[in-house]
Order: structure tokens, then C-alpha cells, then sequence
């Protein structure tokens, strides 16, 4: 285990709900993180995978520390964030950072490209010396494949892509070991997402860097990813390597999401297993007793009501899935 960068345990987050305006009386709590368990290590990438409400966004502001958690542990590179002081925390934030999901809202459009991939080292000024920034700063722009001369140029200047490789520039400022990206490439055109994914990549291969790669685009995860989590109501409901999931899903929340994607082949469409889920996503505020997905599921029984199923092996796909009737199911028609 010597290779873990990154685990959480019994990672919670919930929200409180609020009623009165001077004095205010907790009435319930959206429980937007519950008991989530992730490992990450050096040079992987971690595919986190739901639909839109499942918790994704949050888990990724808790592991940047834009939120703090309710209950549950982080640890970076061996280190219990919770243990650390303001000052040890701040400096252990360097190893770990986050890119956005929307290029058009991330970057100040008051600032110039130098000053936004700069920043960082005004936070943290012991990383590069005073006088070395502003190179520092053009060769990041090269890295992710922008003209350096354009460095005082501002956001507006820049298309959706090349505002996408500032937000990439800025997070490799501090010479992170880790970074989560929170929906890179969904606000991009398709073209334009490859040249993203390509340029992350090879970015991993020549940094050394461990991606959390959050989206909800499973063709793209798959492309990317070495492991992928499952999240439903903010709970990780599967969790394996790439081909794992998706030639060999269990969870039928799973199967469900691999079913829904579009096929480019048109030969393909009619035999397709397509599975439709009934009903609306239960609220995070009041999720279903037991597992939270049997509102949905096609194979319900009473003791999904009663008991929360564990995450872990039940099939012969030999990787963890929450689900009392685990079973794998072919969807390979789904994704290529």
C-alpha cells in the first residue's frame, strides 16, 4: 500500500436543513456524502461516475478542501488531514488540486492569464522564488499547449478549450501529486474534449500524477480511467478496474447507466438490453431505508428495505458491489 496517495474513510457530508429566521431549528440534513471509501494511488486514475445529484461535486470539494467533512477521514499521502494544523494543512494542500467543471466561470476575467496561473504562489510563496515566477508561469502555458507569448492576455481572448488548459496550467502550479477534476470536459465540444483527455494524459505520464476524474460521461470515463466508482445518493454503489465495470457490471444502478448510453452503431440498437428505471431520484434529504436504490430497482425484495447492502465482492465478478442480488449482466453492446 505504499503507492496510496489518497484514501477517505467513512467520508461524510451532510447539509444541515434550516426552519426560522432568527432562531433557527435544525429539521433535517441533505445527506449529500454518505460513508464514502475511496483509495487512490501514484499514477492512476480514478473514474467517479452517477448522475446528476449523487454527490460527485461534493465528494471533490471535500478532497481540496473547499468543504470540510462531517464525519470520515482523508488522508493524503499517508497524512489524516483532520490531524493537522491551519498551517500544516495549507501546505499539504499543495499536493493536491482541483480543475473545474465550466472554463467561462472558473478563471476572473479581471486578471490576466499570467496572474491567474500565478496565484498560487501568492498563496504559497515559498515554491518558486519571486523572480523566477514569470518564467515559471510561460512554461506552464507551454506545457498545456498554449503560446506563452499570450501571457497577458485575459480569459475572453481564449476559447472554451484553451480556457479549460488555464484551469489545467493553474492547478499544476504548485507541483501537485494529485488532481481532481471536477467535469473537465462537459461544458467542451466533442473534439475539443479529446484534445483535453490527451493532453491530461499525457500530462499523468510525464508528472506522475493521480487523477480523480469526475463526470458523467461514461464513454469519456472509460477512455481515461484505470478504476471506476459508481456513486447513487451519495454512496459508492460499485467499484472495480475499467473492464470490470463496464463488460462486467453487478450493481443494476450499474447497468442501468452502461444501458442508457447511445449507440453509434445502428445495427446495434434493436438488440440492445435497454433498461428503463421507474419512478423520480429520491431525495438526499430522505433516502430510502436500506439500499437507496430499491425505489427504482427491478429487483427489489423485502430485505433491500431492511438491510443495507455492504460493499463488497458478491459474484463471480470478483470486484465490490452494494447490492443483496449482485450478478453480472452483459451490456458490452453499450460502450466501445
Amino acid at each position: 500500500m505504499s503507492d496510496v496517495v489518497l484514501e477517505t474513510h467513512g467520508l461524510v457530508k451532510h447539509f444541515p436543513l434550516t426552519t426560522g429566521i432568527v432562531f433557527k431549528r435544525q429539521v433535517g440534513a441533505v445527506q449529500a456524502v454518505d460513508g464514502v471509501n475511496i483509495t487512490l494511488r501514484r499514477r492512476e486514475t480514478l473514474g467517479i461516475v452517477g448522475e446528476s445529484g449523487c454527490g460527485k461535486s461534493t465528494l471533490a470539494k471535500l478532497l481540496v478542501g473547499l468543504e470540510t467533512p462531517t464525519a470520515g477521514s482523508i488522508t493524503v499521502n499517508g497524512t489524516d488531514l483532520s490531524t493537522l494544523t491551519a498551517e500544516q494543512l495549507r501546505r499539504t494542500r499543495r499536493d493536491i488540486q482541483l480543475v473545474m467543471q465550466d472554463p467561462y466561470t472558473s478563471l476572473n476575467p479581471r486578471m490576466t492569464v499570467g496572474d491567474i496561473i500565478g496565484e498560487p504562489y501568492e498563496i504559497h510563496p515559498d515554491v518558486v522564488a519571486k523572480q523566477d515566477r514569470r518564467e515559471n508561469v510561460r512554461e506552464l502555458i507551454e506545457l498545456v499547449g498554449l503560446n506563452p507569448d499570450h501571457i497577458n492576455r485575459y480569459p475572453h481572448q481564449f476559447s472554451g478549450g484553451q480556457r479549460q488548459r488555464i484551469g489545467i496550467a493553474r492547478a499544476l502550479a504548485l507541483r501537485p501529486a494529485i488532481i481532481v477534476c471536477d467535469e473537465p470536459v462537459s461544458a467542451l465540444d466533442v473534439s475539443v474534449q479529446a484534445q483535453v483527455i490527451n493532453l491530461l494524459e499525457r500530462l499523468q505520464d510525464e508528472l506522475d500524477l493521480s487523477y480523480i476524474f469526475i463526470a458523467h460521461d461514461l464513454s469519456v470515463v472509460r477512455h481515461i480511467a484505470d478504476r471506476v466508482a459508481v456513486m447513487y445518493l451519495g454512496k459508492v454503489v460499485e467499484i472495480g478496474d475499467e473492464q470490470q465495470i463496464y463488460e462486467e457490471p453487478t450493481h443494476p444502478y450499474t447497468q442501468a447507466l452502461l444501458s442508457a448510453v447511445p449507440v453509434p452503431d445502428p445495427t446495434l440498437r434493436g438488440r440492445r438490453d435497454q433498461i428503463v428505471l421507474q419512478g423520480d431520484l429520491p431525495s438526499p434529504a430522505n433516502p430510502p431505508s436500506g439500499c437507496r436504490f430499491r425505489t427504482r430497482c427491478w429487483k427489489a425484495q423485502d430485505i433491500c428495505a431492511e438491510q443495507e447492502p455492504a460493499l463488497e465482492n458478491r459474484s463471480a465478478a470478483a470486484h465490490p458491489s452494494a447490492c443483496h442480488f449482485a450478478e453480472v449482466r452483459d451490456v458490452t453492446h453499450a460502450i466501445q
